[in-house]
């Protein structure tokens, strides 16, 4: 089984990886692009006429030395001209429509990029993050969503321009002199190997300069997290040093990048302009012969030029297309991957519901084992509600980042509907793990998790986690207002509601004074408060929520004497009738709890009261006496 979990555990970051070495991943863009094929569709024909009417030139510029210089004629050279004029105009127009139109299906691609790949990320399962920094989730959504917005409404519309100019060049440049063209086309080959060899390197450097400004995004946003714990330990110039050296190593892997495209660049440069010399001089050779005229060479020295320009273009474009690339690629991991979490595949059970909706789950599907057995159960209630009782069947529970030790092992526990069950027992013996299980943030290797006598992974994830509300030890705010912490319980709770639980929760007076009342902002985290003005914001959410289950990890330990007394109070009145889960550090806040569980090392050591483990749990006293001492010291 164990060897089962670390397959898992190692596979989680790179599950799912695109196989895709080369530009063709970029074709994974166009089911975002789909939906505005319409805005694409009136830019390509914006960018076919503008190409013709560049090509055109090439035909004026023929019209102004043949019949213009040559014939000495006024009359020919303003035709010639007026051409160039209204060609000129006409491109300027294309142009405009051209570049809106790219652009801003570039801005409306990157933006839905970035949407979708947010929308999975807070979906996937918590042992993702496990193995993936936030920061480096940060830099794709943003970074390389801005870099994607970059590439479609300019680089890619460029490359796409130069591909059409060069095509249209070319079949020009046969049509005016093939002998000529033939000296071109012979270049050519010497300038897609650089192209190919160097854009390889370039795409592999552009993979490894986003990764590493991941890291350097992440490091700082981790150092600024911390902050005064950087400043209480007198370490600022430690943290400035280790942050220059990643941004040292994020320099160097850009600058190899930027040689690697200014050598290809470069290269193609020199190539294109030293077959255009070739070209001049054969062709220059010809007009002094008399077997080409001088407007014949001019303007296959237009084309020649827009051949080369395209070219040059294209080499420099390509550069821009690989980092597209390396974009797209970290992106589109991150949206192939599959949460472990997820809803039965068939007909759920609805919460608050009669069981009776369950009855179309056939016993023979493809559901484990142990819920088509709560398939049968459920076809023979008809009418009982389902009970708010929580019980731990046998749970076996390995985190994927440490498959070898084992969170929970062989544990049977049950939480009666209404009943306060508290849960103790020192560090590491998985009493915080109990609580993840019940949410389903996780599911247990072996055993199995029930809510009335039912598989909670017959419910909907989210419909099963909207009857529990947990007040964590450090409660966590976010970068809004009161109002909007406290509301986070319940979005559509009026004003009145909301300052109805801040009142139950004793918070009510503290947000009066602060500067704007509830409507007053609390900075990242809360900072802003103090630590039990941020554990009575989350009491107060928990208790708009008004759940069937409340999970309690200490609630009251970040409070002094005298709130801790209001705020208990404000919590019996909200587990009166609930089926309440306690994780207790100080014994006193649980001694009247219904029932209390002793576990140790993720096994259940023994359960009672107060008063019966004091007699029967050797562990149970020894807790009990630690605390006394520190107590009374």
């Amino acid at each position: 089984m164990q060897d089962n979990v670390a397959s898992e555990s190692t596979g989680i970051s790179q599950e799912h990886k695109p196989e895709k070495k080369s530009l063709g991943i970029l074709f994974e863009l166009i089911k975002f692009i789909q939906p505005y094929k319409g805005r694409v569709a009136a830019a390509l024909v914006a960018l076919i006429f503008t190409a013709s009417l560049t090509l055109s030139v090439g035909h004026g510029i023929r019209i102004l030395i043949d019949q213009g210089f040559t014939e000495q004629s006024l009359e020919d050279l303003g035709s010639a001209i007026q051409f160039i004029l209204l060609v000129t105009v006409l491109i300027s127009i294309g142009t405009f429509f051209r570049f809106y139109l790219v652009s801003s299906v570039g801005e409306r691609v990157s933006a839905d990029i970035r949407l979708a790949v947010f929308n999975h990320v807070i979906t996937l399962h918590p042992s993702y993050f496990e193995t993936n920094g936030s920061g480096d989730i940060m830099s794709r959504i943003t970074t390389d969503t801005t870099l994607l917005q970059s590439i479609i409404g300019s680089s890619f519309s460029m490359a796409m321009r130069s591909a059409l100019m060069c095509i249209g060049a070319i079949i020009m440049l046969f049509a005016t002199n093939i002998k000529l063209t033939l000296i071109v086309l012979a270049s050519v080959p010497f300038i897609l190997i650089p192209i190919l060899v160097y854009g390889r390197r370039v795409r592999t450097l552009s993979r490894k300069s986003q990764d590493s400004m991941a890291d350097v995004g992440s490091y700082a946003g981790e150092a600024i997290e911390h902050i005064k714990t950087v400043q209480s330990y007198s370490n600022e110039e430690q943290e400035k040093a280790s942050f220059s050296a990643e941004v040292e190593k994020a320099y160097e892997i850009g600058r190899q990048r930027v040689k690697q495209r200014a050598i290809l660049i470069s290269g193609v440069i020199i190539i294109v302009f030293s077959a255009i010399s070739g070209m001049l001089w054969v062709g220059g050779s010809d007009v002094i012969n008399g077997t080409m005229s001088g407007g014949d060479l001019g303007a296959f020295v237009f084309y020649a030029i827009m051949v080369a320009s395209s070219l040059g273009t294209i080499s420099e474009v390509l550069g821009e297309l690989q980092r597209a690339a390396g974009a797209t690629e970290r992106l589109i991991e991150i949206l192939q991957v599959e949460s472990h979490i997820i809803a039965p595949v068939q007909n759920p059970i609805s919460l608050g519901s009669d069981l009776t909706q369950a009855t179309s789950i056939k016993v023979g599907s493809s559901q484990p084992s142990s819920i088509k057995a709560d398939s049968n159960q459920a076809n023979s209630t008809e009418t009982n509600q389902l009970k708010a009782e929580v019980a731990f069947e046998d749970v076996t529970f390995h985190y994927p980042s440490r498959p070898d030790q084992a969170a929970t092992e062989h544990l049977a526990l049950k939480a009666e509907e209404g009943k306060v069950l508290a849960l103790v027992g020192p560090s590491g013996a998985g009493k915080t793990t109990l609580f993840e299980l019940l949410q389903r943030f996780y599911d247990p290797q072996l055993g199995r998790v029930t809510l009335g006598d039912i598989d909670i992974r017959r419910f909907e994830p989210n419909e099963l986690r909207k009857q529990m509300a947990l007040v964590p030890q450090q409660p966590a705010l976010f970068s809004n207002d009161v109002y909007h912490n406290i509301s986070y319980g319940s979005p559509e709770a009026t004003n009145e509601q909301v300052i109805e639980a801040a009142k139950k929760a004793h918070a009510h007076e503290f947000i009066l004074n602060l500067p704007e009342g509830y409507d007053s902002f609390l900075g990242e985290r809360g900072v802003r408060l103090s630590g039990g003005q941020r554990q009575r914001i989350a009491i107060a959410r928990a208790i708009l929520k008004d759940p069937n289950i409340l999970l309690l990890d200490e609630a009251t330990s970040a409070l002094d004497s005298e709130s801790e007394h209001h705020v208990q109070q404000a919590l019996d009145e909200l587990m009166r009738g609930r089926t309440t889960l306690i994780i207790a550090h100080r014994l006193s806040t649980i001694k009247h709890a219904d029932q209390i569980a002793v576990l140790d090392q993720g096994k259940l050591v023994d359960v009672g009261d107060h008063q019966s483990l004091l007699e029967t749990c050797e562990l149970y006293q020894r807790l009990v006496e630690l605390q006394f001492k520190s107590m009374n010291r």
